[in-house]
């Protein structure tokens, strides 16, 4: 019995070590083949800060405003077709939010990104290795963005890998401007060179001045979206506040009524894009993911 065991714990210690030979393989491999909404919702979550939710979690999340709310408004109204339509804004609502809340962190963080670019530049003239130059962002850098670079920091002293590290950067980051940082920053570990400095210092220039004419055009462009929200809101609180007399909305409990909230809801849902899509300007893709 003695020999059994000490032969299958020097076993399991060989089978070990042969495992450990081979490489790790990297998050972004296995999450090559994931879902292109899941992966979309994913990055959202992150750019919005709410990096404790999933995208599973966030359909949920969907799923139950929308059957809380069609089951609320179904009792106090008795009309399905009005019930649906505010169910399907309720579900609808928790990724409006998230993206609402990633997109404004996303108008901060443009701003935020040529600082970041002008302390590495300083942390790499001072002749501190990469490392270290990004390890130290969690304490010099800006503050919304010092929680990812001290885990940067925790990441690169437990595993002692840069490549590792940077992708799991890359992963709380979900932002961009994040990604070309970092893959410019893994270039000069892996080939070396001295014009990293000069690299750095052309970034923050174009990072400055990218962020300079986005807030102007946003700035001029926000009456769109604003009048957009506003037109698009205005019919259906009126249905709301009418919905609080059951028998004021008994005419959309028929036939023709429902086919009346369906049309308006279309129109909605189109009019809303087309002013969204005229009005917005397009957000920056992670090509670099």
């Amino acid at each position: 019995m003695t020999g059994v065991v000490v032969g299958a714990v020097l076993g399991t210690g060989l089978f070990l070590i042969w495992w450990s030979t081979w490489p790790r393989e990297e998050e972004t491999t296995r999450t090559r083949g994931e879902n292109p909404l899941l992966r979309r919702l994913r990055d959202e979550l992150a750019q919005a800060g709410y990096r404790g939710v999933g995208p599973v979690g966030l359909l949920v999340a969907c799923v139950i405003a929308f059957v809380l709310v069609l089951a609320t408004v179904t009792a106090m109204t008795r009309v399905p077709s009005i019930a649906l339509c505010f169910a399907v804004m309720a579900g609808w609502a928790p990724l409006a939010v998230v993206r609402m809340r990633a997109r404004s962190r996303r108008s901060q963080l443009r701003e935020l990104w040529p600082d970041v670019v002008d302390n590495v530049t300083s942390a790499v003239r001072a002749g501190l290795a990469l490392p270290e130059a990004l390890a130290q962002l969690a304490v010099r850098g800006p503050q919304e963005l010092r929680p990812a670079f001290a885990e940067f920091a925790g990441d690169y002293r437990t595993t002692g890998r840069f490549n590792d590290s940077l992708d799991r950067l890359k992963d709380r980051l979900a932002d961009p401007v994040g990604d070309r940082l970092v893959e410019s920053l893994r270039i000069a570990r892996e080939v070396g060179g001295s014009d990293l400095g000069s690299l750095l210092r052309t970034l923050s220039a174009f990072l400055r001045e990218d962020a300079r004419t986005r807030s102007e055009l946003e700035t001029r462009q926000s009456w769109t979206v604003s009048a957009a929200r506003l037109a698009v809101a205005a019919p259906w609180l009126v249905l709301a506040f009418l919905s609080t007399r059951p028998e004021s909305v008994q005419a959309y409990n028929t036939t023709a009524g429902a086919v009346v909230l369906a049309f308006g809801a279309a129109a909605s849902v189109v009019a809303y894009q087309a002013m969204i899509r005229i009005g917005r300007l397009p957000e920056e893709e992670r090509v670099l993911r």
